[in-house]
């Protein structure tokens, strides 16, 4: 797959591609005979990966570390393990986080429906 076909399937733009290639999140892309990027399946499945987690809040550094330790091999497989946990926690404290303010704003909705139908209460006029 080309670049623009990439990007228009993951919905990422052509230079976030670029740059996770350059900083390491992507393998080295193939390119083929006219120097154009040609993505593999495979290559698909990283950036789908790399969305995912982004789209989960997960730093790039934290992204770049895990690629590091899975290009090492299955020795790290309990380091990217502890990687994964650590961030989970930290997304559940995040949908937390979410939740209250989440409620908050409900609250305020309320409040401000309430205060609608007040003051329409006043603008009628008493039954003659």
């Amino acid at each position: 797959m080309t670049i623009t076909e990439v990007s228009e399937k993951f919905d990422v733009s052509q230079d976030t591609l670029r740059y996770y290639e350059r900083i390491g999140l992507l393998p080295r892309v193939n390119r083929n005979k006219s120097r154009i990027r040609d993505y593999t399946e495979e290559d698909c499945k990283w950036v789908e990966f790399i969305k995912c987690m982004r789209s989960a809040g997960l730093p790039i550094e934290v992204l770049i570390e895990y690629i590091g330790l899975f290009q090492q091999g299955d020795e790290t497989i309990e380091a990217r393990k502890e990687l994964f946990i650590e961030q989970r926690k930290q997304i559940i404290k995040r949908m937390e986080d979410m939740r209250k303010t989440l409620e908050r704003l409900d609250y305020k909705i309320a409040s401000y429906e309430q205060a609608i139908i007040e003051k329409e209460k006043a603008l009628k006029r008493p039954e003659d």
